[in-house]
C-alpha cells in the first residue's frame, strides 16, 4: 500500500474517533440524501449493484464518492469489522481524505 494511501487510512481512523463517520448501508444513503455526507467511500470490492447505487445517488445529490480499499481495510481503519461503505460527514476531514486518495492509483472519482 502506498504512502498517500496510510495517510488516508489514518485520517479516516481519526475522523472515526471524532465522531465524523457513518457506517451502514441505510445510515450513509440517509447522510447523502439529507446532505450530510461529504464523502462516501465505497470498498473496491462491493458488489456492481452496490457500486452502482452509490455511482448514481452520490452524482444525484453532488456527493464526491471514491472506490477505495478492500471491506477489510476499510472496517480496520475504523475498528471494526468489514465495512463496505462509510460517509465522512466532517468536510475537513473528507477534503484531507479526498486530497490523500487523489494521489493513490486505486481510487475512481466521481464528482
Amino acid at each position: 500500500m502506498t504512502r498517500m494511501a496510510n495517510k488516508a487510512l489514518s485520517s479516516l481512523g481519526m475522523a472515526m474517533r471524532a465522531g465524523k463517520v457513518l457506517t451502514g448501508d441505510d445510515t450513509v444513503l440517509r447522510a447523502v440524501r439529507q446532505g450530510k455526507a461529504a464523502l462516501v467511500l465505497v470498498a473496491a470490492d462491493a458488489s456492481a449493484n452496490t457500486l452502482k447505487k452509490y455511482r448514481d445517488k452520490c452524482s444525484s445529490y453532488g456527493v464526491f464518492m471514491a472506490e477505495a480499499f478492500s471491506r477489510d481495510t476499510l472496517g480496520h481503519a475504523l475498528g471494526k469489522e468489514e465495512r463496505v461503505v462509510v460517509a465522512i460527514t466532517d468536510r475537513g476531514f473528507a477534503d484531507m481524505i479526498r486530497g490523500h486518495l487523489s494521489q493513490n492509483t486505486e481510487v475512481e472519482n466521481i464528482d
